[in-house]
């Protein structure tokens, strides 16, 4: 979302997705107060896209997300919830689709956009968080932006997999402290992206951002 689209619907959405849908929020004073950053969190269910986007608004964000499920009406639906979003597409079937993906979204971060990315890559149908994807080691590494560590409880029973809105559940939201990997940073520098040492790092990197949402969750 551009600023402006951002500002509208924390303007409109903000206290309908706080009065309705969140219990609690703990950490909102670890959002940095100024610049960008990498929201990385936990992914339950499609309602942790009110949860992401209520941290992220007013300011501009884009989210990576899929466009390898659904068809007919609910295909044209998600299209046009990308589109008004300004999402990054993402085939998860696809290396190149995932490689574009990252491209794009290290150039929306240089130009100044929050990211929003769920490293499990998909929901986590049993509510158990899955291992994080080495994508988020790499955005952080080649952006150099901070990584926003977030938990999420409770929105699985907001929307449980294959169900409806339930208006009587509500959520928790755990923010934690911003994570910057300097040293690994400058420990790349040179490699070849290509490099299996190269991957290891960003591995490391998603690996240690993993860890500190499982901290956040207990």
């Amino acid at each position: 979302m551009n600023k402006l689209i951002s500002t509208v619907s924390r303007m409109v959405l903000a206290v309908p997705v706080r009065t309705i849908f969140i219990k609690d929020i703990k950490g909102w004073e670890n959002i940095p107060a100024s610049g960008n950053f990498i929201l990385a969190s936990n992914h339950l269910s499609h309602t942790d896209w009110f949860m992401s986007g209520y941290i992220c608004t007013p300011r501009k964000f884009t989210f990576i997300s899929q466009i390898d499920q659904y068809g007919g009406f609910k295909k044209i639906c998600r299209n046009l919830v990308y589109l008004w979003g300004g999402v990054i597409p993402v085939n998860r079937k696809s290396n190149e689709s995932k490689k574009r993906a990252i491209d794009v979204a290290i150039k929306m971060l240089e130009n100044g956009y929050c990211l929003v990315i769920y490293p499990e890559g998909g929901r986590a149908y049993d509510g158990v968080m899955r291992e994080f994807k080495f994508g988020v080691g790499k955005l952080h590494l080649d952006s150099g932006i901070p990584v926003l560590p977030a938990a999420l409880r409770g929105t699985r029973e907001l929307m449980p997999p294959h169900g409806g809105l339930k208006f009587k559940k509500t959520a928790e939201i755990i923010i934690g402290k911003p994570l910057d990997f300097a040293e690994e940073r400058k420990a790349i520098e040179g490699l070849n992206t290509d490099s299996g040492e190269y991957r290891d790092f960003c591995r490391n990197v998603a690996k240690r951002i993993e860890e500190r949402v499982r901290e956040l969750q207990i």
